[in-house]
């Protein structure tokens, strides 16, 4: 789904605004907690298919990019992060090798195919400086083959296997492949509560038990 009034309709009517206070404060335990020490306060980071800005809003970081197709990013983002409405495939308003970061939650099963995964990492690898890194947090098909499809914009099945191959295909060396991390949504087992959220992340066996998401951390390894 490329088309931007459809995205827009689409997501006033997947979250409400209850559930969007919880959600951003899972993410901003799971940025202090977790995401952080794969970040610099240095670095230039950059958010592709951003969302509600759960993440690009609680990571710390010299400058902070917000990508995404839908116009009504704007509405979520803080004043600190540039916001930029465009293709995941064709950045231009990124210049090449600029990047230290590039992060990714939750979007590429929103893609209509396995051929513009394969294109946004290229576009990621193109604006990443050398040895920069990418990060992607994705439901794992291997874990939730029914679940998965209960989203009409999910197209593009993966697994952390697949999410592997590709990043190579793309030019990048993955240094950290979690099959099992997070469980699938923030209405999950997820515990509730910084306190509790914190405890999960220090327990793999836990990971291992709930978790349904895969995380890749990748560093772009050739050019």
């Amino acid at each position: 789904m490329d088309n931007a009034s459809e995205l827009e309709v689409l997501y006033q009517h997947r979250f409400s605004a209850e559930d969007l206070a919880p959600k951003h404060a899972t993410w901003k335990a799971l940025c202090t907690n977790f995401f952080q020490k794969h970040i610099r306060a240095s670095d230039r980071v950059v958010d592709i298919g951003a969302g509600y800005c759960e993440f690009i809003n609680n990571i710390h970081a010299r400058e902070k990019i917000a990508v995404d197709l839908n116009p009504d990013i704007k509405r979520f983002a803080a004043p600190e992060v540039r916001v930029i409405n465009t293709s995941c495939t064709d950045i231009q308003q990124i210049e090449s090798s600029s990047v230290d970061v590039v992060f990714m939650s939750n979007f590429l099963e929103h893609l209509p195919s396995k051929a513009m995964v394969l294109d946004t990492f290229r576009e990621a690898w193109r604006i990443l400086s050398p040895r920069g890194k990418i990060i992607v947090l994705q439901p794992n098909i291997r874990f939730l083959p029914g679940e998965y499809w209960d989203f009409f914009d999910h197209h593009t099945p993966l697994t952390d296997r697949s999410l592997v191959e590709a990043l190579r295909l793309a030019g990048f060396e993955p240094t950290l492949v979690l099959p099992k991390f997070l469980p699938y949504t923030t209405k999950s087992r997820l515990p509730k509560g910084a306190v509790f959220l914190r405890l999960y992340l220090r327990l793999p066996l836990a990971w291992r038990i709930l978790g349904k998401q895969a995380l890749v951390v990748a560093e772009k390894s050739r050019g």
